[in-house]
């Protein structure tokens, strides 16, 4: 058995295959190295996992996760994932690969992740051939979810959305702006936290402050890292990921302002994974036979 897995800041989905090709599909917390460490990832994945899986039946694990930027990362989960499914062999990688495989398979073009973060790249159709960084969520991650709700939750900690509006956030959230600023500087995952008022601006999305606010985050996405690809104009935007899915016809008349024609926006990677990873089982199957 083979386990895919899709994993974000804020959630992982995982396939399992088994020989006949069938899928078993379930979801865990995001394990982002930056954030959590491995005995973290232990327990909560183990709490996760399906009671109808054997651990030891797992043969290979292909892990694509946010944050996997180097051996040093992907060692945090990869250790994890030795001592939970102690027959396998673990493939660890990062969620941009993901979306390049997803989104583009086998063929060269532009791939980007518009999810809790934000990610980009040119792809040669076998590898990422160049990537501009994000920076992350403080420094960068223009167009993210939580790009998104830092500019929201700024404008309330500051007393800047429009009055209607602050009566409704009031409203559903029922908190002030110290215990906002407290949430983000004082607990873990602050990026988790911000990410999550998109779901309010979505909500709001036929106010004029909504969906300005989310056009000038795609704005901003598309000014410090689209625009920064050579020729970036002669590709097709695609993306993975929730915002950029939830948001995608404020995002394609963006990316139309930059001269990018829209090709995939999707909301998750696995199905373009599987079937990438079915076509490489069944290559793999006809080597040996």
């Amino acid at each position: 058995m083979i386990l895919i897995a899709d994993g974000g800041s804020t959630k992982t989905h995982w396939a399992l295959i088994t020989k006949d090709l069938n899928i078993k599909d379930f979801y865990s917390e995001g394990y982002n190295p930056y954030f959590v460490d491995t005995p973290y990832i232990i327990t909560s994945l183990t709490e996760a996992l399906p009671t109808d899986i054997i651990t030891t039946k797992v043969e290979k694990i292909y892990f694509y996760g946010a944050g996997v930027h180097n051996t040093e990362k992907a060692e945090v989960l990869s250790a994890a994932f030795k001592s939970i499914f102690t027959n396998a062999s673990t493939y660890i990688d990062n969620d941009l690969l993901a979306s390049c495989r997803a989104l583009l398979g086998d063929n060269p073009g532009f791939a980007a992740i518009l999810g809790t973060g934000t990610n980009t790249c040119l792809y040669d159709g076998t590898t990422i051939a160049h990537k501009i960084n994000s920076a992350a969520y403080i420094l960068g991650d223009e167009g993210s979810g939580c790009y998104l709700g830092k500019k929201l939750l700024i404008d309330f900690v500051r007393g800047r959305l429009p009055k209607h509006l602050e009566e409704a956030f009031n409203e559903k959230y029922k908190i002030s702006a110290s215990d906002i600023l407290d949430r983000i500087y004082t607990k873990p995952l602050a990026n988790r936290f911000c990410a999550s008022f998109s779901q309010f601006l979505y909500d709001h999305l036929s106010d004029s402050y909504a969906s300005g606010l989310v056009e000038q985050s795609f704005e901003d996405f598309f000014r410090q890292l689209v625009s920064g690809y050579p020729n970036y104009e002669t590709y097709e935007f695609n993306s993975v990921g929730s915002v950029g899915f939830y948001f995608q016809d404020i995002l394609t008349r963006v990316a139309a302002k930059y001269g990018m024609a829209t090709g995939k926006i999707i909301k998750s990677p696995m199905e373009g994974l599987l079937q990438y990873h079915k076509k490489l089982i069944l290559k793999e199957n006809l080597l040996l036979a």
